[in-house]
């Protein structure tokens, strides 16, 4: 039986699998625009990785990256399906809690 709280969205604040939110994204391409930082400067202090704000920075850059991974087979030649049903799980009872807790609309 499905849990209630799957039809539910999430808020992008609790969303687990985001590193950023959109206002961060924004804040990065503005500073870069203006010069006075560097990508690795802009990971450090956001705690990414450097490649995530070249795609940021550049969107372009980041369908290029999703056009040659498609072509190697995409995500699908690390799948495993054992671990994907424990993520799964892990995450309807994530969800669940916050639906309890009351924090989910």
């Amino acid at each position: 039986m499905p849990y209630k709280c799957e039809k539910i969205n999430l808020k992008e604040t609790q969303k687990r699998s985001a590193k950023l939110t959109t206002e961060q994204r924004e804040e990065i391409a503005k500073k870069y625009k203006t010069g006075t930082y560097s990508q690795k400067g802009l990971a450090l202090e956001y705690e990414v990785s450097r490649r995530l704000v070249q795609f940021i920075i550049d969107p372009k850059k980041h369908e290029e990256n999703l056009k040659r991974r498609a072509e190697r087979g995409g995500s699908k030649q690390y799948y495993d399906k054992e671990k994907h049903t424990k993520a799964m799980k892990k995450h309807r009872h994530y969800k669940q809690g916050l639906f309890l807790k009351g924090e989910l609309e």
